[in-house]
This record gives C-alpha cells, sequence and structure tokens, in this order.
C-alpha cells in the first residue's frame, strides 16, 4: 500500500517537472524574445512533431506521461505519432492516420467550447 502511493506522488512529480520544464522554455522564450504567442505554439507543436520523428519524445512520454502529452507539443507528438502509423498502411492513412489520432480531442475542445459560449457571455476586457 505505501508502496503504491509512492509510487503514484513519483508519478506526480515526473509529470510536473517534465511540463514545469516546457513550461519554463515557453516562459523563458516569452521574456527573452519578440516571438508573438502564436508563433511560440506553433514552434512548441513542430518539436513535438520534429522529436517523434526522430524518436526522441516516445521516451519523454513513457517517463512522465501527462506532463508531456498536455503541453502543445505533445499534440505534435499526437499527430506525428498517428501519421507514422498511418504510414504503415499506405500514403492516404497516413494523412487520416493524423487526423484520426487527433480527433476526438478537437472535437471536445469544440464543443466544450460551444458549451461555454452558450453558458457565459462573452465581452471586451477591460483594461
Amino acid at each position: 500500500m505505501q508502496s503504491e502511493i509512492i509510487s503514484i506522488i513519483l508519478m506526480y512529480l515526473k509529470a510536473f517537472a517534465v511540463g514545469g520544464g516546457i513550461c519554463l522554455i515557453a516562459q523563458i522564450i516569452i521574456n527573452f524574445t519578440d516571438l508573438t504567442a502564436g508563433k511560440i505554439l506553433v514552434y512548441f507543436m513542430l518539436a513535438g512533431v520534429a522529436l517523434t520523428a526522430l524518436g526522441l519524445y516516445q521516451p519523454l512520454v513513457e517517463f512522465a506521461g501527462a506532463g508531456a502529452t498536455v503541453p502543445i507539443s505533445g499534440f505534435g507528438y499526437l499527430l506525428a505519432s498517428g501519421a507514422m502509423k498511418g504510414a504503415e498502411r499506405g500514403l492516404f492513412y497516413a494523412i487520416t492516420g493524423a487526423l484520426s489520432a487527433a480527433a476526438a480531442g478537437v472535437t471536445a475542445a469544440v464543443v466544450f467550447a460551444f458549451l461555454m459560449a452558450l453558458i457565459f457571455k462573452s465581452r471586451t476586457k477591460r483594461n
């Protein structure tokens, strides 16, 4: 029982360290460059794709779990791994593999955004 608790705490610590490290890198980029938030998001997603293609992101996912899959680089990992699995069946499946791998997450984001738009009234931010 106690070893299970220690294992769970260790899992949380690893996820926090890796996810926090990714966020730390992003914050440093925000503070010391003139890059816009949109460009930084795209670069992180592309970094996830590139690291997956090089076989470097999968060990990070196995080590940190949600700490590596929740940040936007994890979305790039998801797209790339879906495309690589689909590519085993052919070119068409390489394209649809990425889309089907990300379909559940994108659908959930759209549905919940729509529900929040129905519940809350949007307004411009006051300075």
